[in-house]
């Protein structure tokens, strides 16, 4: 028996009835629809099910097979995720959210999205296999943007974006940095160090002048006031350095560490708060420490995502769906 939802308000139900010859197949509202499992054959592994609707006369025995549940299962799931032909937001989800459609491939991860503060309606969303989509009307619709000057070699992660004004940075990697002045209607690839610590993992706009600030996963954080020409070290030590010596000394994992950073978050006063990428635990730095600070989680599952929440505390997502 399979099941579909259009526009939310019908159930299509194709039933096949057991000691029947033909198919019957009614279209019925979800009030209407009701299974209840009946029981199961000595000799068969099928499962009976009783289904009963208002336009139905007479309720119909039907046999599936557990094979048949997981074969419908699974087609409902790829067409699921099979992309729109257009990319609009025409399904609404609750007064506040809206379905939006966009016009990407199937297995692109989207990571950062930033609106341009002097132009509220136009910003940009980013992702793996260097995704841009920009939108002009507040996220409705999305289409694909270049930037300019990327190697057709290189598949680039784009990682982060932020605004002050009209002044943009997007960050990525392998390590990449493109600067904008005038709300991202074009873009300026700005050269970065080989020798670089890492890969850019996040940037943060700071004041619409030239500055910023670009955190890379092993923990290096640097600062520009002059559109990137020059950089200034923040931190002295990558999170791999620190955790090898004697402060790493109690924190689960943390001995002989290799990893890096899979996820970085900034607060409002330049603080900053990291995951390690196995996610057993976490480190927090701030203004004026001259390294990283490490933590043991607090829950026994491991860490997906850490963030600072408005009054300076912290949020904490862990495996399972734990908040």
């Amino acid at each position: 028996m399979s099941a579909a939802c259009s526009g939310c308000t019908t159930y299509v139900a194709q039933c096949r009835l057991s000691g029947a010859r033909n198919k019957t197949s009614s279209s019925l509202k979800p009030k209407d629809l009701f299974a209840q499992r009946k029981s199961f054959g000595n000799t068969s592994r099928s499962l009976q099910l009783r289904c009963q609707a208002e336009d139905v006369e007479k309720s119909s025995e039907v046999q599936v097979t557990r094979r048949g549940l997981v074969e419908g299962a699974a087609f409902a799931a790829a067409a699921a995720l099979l992309p729109a032909s257009e990319a609009t937001a025409d399904q609404v989800l609750s007064q506040n959210w809206e379905k939006v459609e966009l016009p990407i491939e199937p297995g692109i991860i989207l990571l950062d999205m930033a609106f341009v503060p002097d132009d509220p309606g136009h910003g940009f969303l980013l992702g793996t296999r260097q995704t841009i989509l920009e939108t002009f009307d507040g996220g409705k619709t999305w289409t694909n943007r270049t930037l300019g000057s990327t190697s057709e070699e290189v598949n680039y992660r784009f990682n982060s974006v932020s605004f002050k004004g009209s002044e943009g940075w997007i960050v990525g990697k392998p390590a990449i940095l493109f600067h904008t002045t005038d709300g991202g209607a074009s873009w300026e690839r700005v050269p970065l160090s080989a020798r670089l610590p890492g890969a850019p993992i996040l940037v943060t706009a700071l004041n619409g002048k030239g500055g910023a600030e670009m955190t890379t996963d092993e923990g290096a954080i640097y600062v520009t006031a002059d559109e990137a020409r020059t950089w200034r070290a923040a931190v002295e030590e990558t999170i791999d350095a620190t955790l090898n010596r004697t402060v790493s000394s109690g924190i689960s994992g943390a001995s002989y560490y290799t990893g890096n950073l899979a996820a970085v978050s900034r607060s409002k006063d330049g603080s900053y708060v990291g995951v390690s990428s196995r996610g057993n635990f976490y480190m927090t730095w701030e203004p004026g420490q001259t390294y990283w600070q490490p933590h043991n989680r607090t829950s026994s599952r491991r860490i997906q995502n850490m963030g600072w929440r408005d009054d300076g505390g912290l949020w904490l997502i862990a495996r399972g769906g734990e908040l």
